[in-house]
């Protein structure tokens, strides 16, 4: 009923939400744990001595024309097919894909072949590195992460200086956002939580890695590349840039060139590989002219998960996907408090819970946990229904209805949804005063740019939950007006028959 999304784990079982899929792990790593010999791989230590870099050594400016220029000329000598679209600066995502020539409705793009291609299989410039990933089974998202800082820090003798040459020193991703930042800027949406939890997932796994890899092969992993910052930056990359291809049994992959192209919510279009033409193609859904920048799709996505993954929000009701998660929970004061909690836990629920809500409806697991939260002891036999209803994990029968308890479910639901609309009142109203205490001008323009992207974001949110008030007010309005002509239709026979 409602798309699964990023699930918290312990470190030591990863699973990353991808941009176009959700992916889930093994455990990172296998249990058996041998020693190696030590190699010596002679990278450039590109950080000297200092481990905490806000900012990577590699990488460019977001807008960066030049290094997205030196990139496409080293992709045509390496076998690039000549392409119907360059990089240039646009309105949308400072960078994009622009056509050059006309382009068909239903033409195939791209063609970036395999070997362009970067996945868990790809060479490394320090194959002892590798291999010790490879014997301690770390699945493909650590493994890329950890791929790219290694490949970053050959500098020009990896094979892939020119894409990490082009690629973006600070990837916008809430994963640069300081804990601070996250508390005062998304306080009123639950995206703040996923992204907390996105946080500690990254933090997690690089403890991890440090702890069982890194540490024991310091000539490998030197601590001043293989450190926090630069695994933020690579997880950003990730997170922003890794496409899951269908037709390559679901292989995850980061594409250079394709990942130029920026998101659009009007189309449909998404990366996958070709077997006929063998490259990486994308099939156009509409035509584009000479000038136009050319865009695919990064997945249904909410705007919350856009901002989350990829650091923008689309403008104001032009994602047809939107979402927001609204949060209810059972009263403590519940005679059956107990006994609700129970159920829940077992079918993976907890006392508070949150949905996802759009502009056309809610989903009907909100509504079987509004009715387990109103419902008396007297009805108790339909706990267990209301519960297993309420998760999306089960397929039992969703659309239940408690026309004795439905005004109530509905009222409830209204309820937590105002309580949801006056935080972001709050939030919209103090946001003119945010911010007044930054020093550098550098400082103010990002905080300025985080508050847009927030304003923006819970404009958007609150936007759906207004329109669901006045779906349930005018739902509860109707019920209350039939109940009461109903009453006095009642009391009219009553006085027929006196």
């Amino acid at each position: 009923m409602y798309p699964t999304t990023l699930i918290p784990p312990s470190a030591s079982s990863l699973a990353f939400a991808s941009p176009i899929h959700t992916i889930h792990h093994a455990p990172l790593f296998s249990r058996n744990h041998h020693h190696h010999h030590h190699h010596h791989c002679s990278s450039l230590s590109a950080a000297t001595g200092t481990t905490q870099l806000s900012t990577v050594p590699w990488g460019c400016d977001s807008d960066s024309l030049e290094n997205a220029s030196a990139l496409q000329k080293w992709l045509s000598e390496s076998g690039l097919p000549p392409q119907k679209m360059s990089i240039q600066r646009v309105d949308v995502g400072e960078r994009g894909l622009v056509a050059l020539k006309n382009i068909r409705k239903g033409e195939k793009l791209l063609f970036v072949p395999p070997s362009l291609v970067i996945t868990q299989d790809s060479e490394w410039t320090c194959p002892e590195a590798g291999a010790i990933l490879k014997k301690n089974s770390v699945p493909d998202w650590p493994l890329l992460a950890t791929y790219l800082i290694s490949e970053a820090s050959f500098m020009e003798s990896s094979r892939w200086s020119n894409y990490i040459s082009a690629l973006p020193r600070q990837p916008y991703s809430l994963l640069y956002w300081s804990q601070a930042e996250l508390d005062r800027y998304l306080e009123a949406s639950q995206i703040r939580e996923r992204a907390v939890d996105r946080i500690n997932n990254v933090i997690g796994t690089y403890n991890d890695l440090k702890l069982r890899i890194f540490s024991k092969h310091p000539d490998l992993f030197p601590e001043e590349l293989f450190n926090i910052e630069s695994f933020k930056w690579s997880f950003g990359i990730l997170f922003s840039r890794l496409v899951r291809l269908p037709s390559m049994d679901g292989r995850v992959a980061l594409v250079p060139w394709a990942d130029m192209l920026n998101h659009s919510c009007e189309v449909d279009t998404f990366l996958d590989y070709d077997n006929l033409s063998k490259g990486i193609v994308f099939t156009t859904d509409r035509p584009y002219q000479p000038g136009e920048q050319v865009f695919i799709s990064y997945g249904k996505k909410s705007n919350g998960e856009l901002l989350l993954s990829y650091g923008f929000v689309p403008r104001e009701g032009a994602n047809p996907r939107d979402s927001v998660e609204l949060s209810v929970s059972l009263k403590k004061s519940d005679k059956s408090y107990k006994d609700k909690l129970e159920l829940l836990k077992k079918y993976g629920l907890s006392a508070s819970q949150c949905f996802p809500v759009q502009i056309t409806g809610w989903p009907l697991e909100l509504m079987a946990y509004a009715y387990l939260a109103v419902s008396p002891p007297s009805m108790r036999a339909q706990f267990e229904e209301m519960a297993a209803a309420a998760s999306n994990k089960t397929n039992t029968k969703k659309d239940l209805r408690y026309p004795e308890i439905e005004e109530e479910a509905l009222q409830f639901i209204l309820d937590s949804c105002e309580s949801s609309i006056s935080k972001y009142n709050y939030f919209l109203e103090a946001s003119g005063s945010l911010d007044l205490d930054v020093t550098s001008p550098k400082q103010l323009n990002r905080r300025l740019f985080l508050k847009q992207l927030a304003v923006d974001l819970c404009t958007s949110e609150r936007r759906i939950l207004f329109r669901t008030q006045y779906i349930l007010r005018r739902r509860l309005r109707d019920m209350r007006a039939g109940e009461l002509r109903a009453l006095k239709i009642f009391d009219g026979l009553r006085n027929l028959f006196q």
